[in-house]
């Protein structure tokens, strides 16, 4: 057991050293792509305005959001409506699409229970 945790340190210990070597060159090379992203002088007021500015931006984006949501939902109805018409191929997309959907909402759920299958925390 001892040696398997010596052997854990030294690998943990590996990977901080080479962390430590290569994050300033990969912090570089990242700002560097990104920079025209980058808004001068980075203040902490200029910080604050671009939050705002965001926050305010997604609130206007509501009204549009909405009426695509209800589009979406007309077509919805109408594809139920015409449902007789429906191909194989389309109800086969949706059956897959909500398989999907359920799976993620278990993924999310183990996830959120710290990977954990029973939800048992010992």
């Amino acid at each position: 057991m001892a040696s398997k945790f010596q052997q854990l340190q030294s690998k943990a210990c590996q990977a901080k050293q080479f962390i430590t070597k290569h994050s300033c060159a990969l912090y570089k090379q990242t700002l560097e792509q990104n920079k025209q992203y980058i808004v001068e002088p980075p203040t902490v007021e200029k910080c604050n305005e671009l939050s705002k500015q965001l926050f305010y931006t997604r609130l206007a984006s509501i009204p549009t959001r909405n009426q695509a949501f209800w589009k979406e939902l007309d077509y919805v109805k109408q594809a139920w409506k015409n449902r007789h018409e429906l191909k194989v191929e389309d109800a086969g997309i949706a059956a897959l699409f909500g398989l999907e959907c359920f799976a993620w909402y278990c993924a999310g759920e183990i996830v959120g229970r710290g990977f954990t299958f029973t939800g048992y925390y010992p």
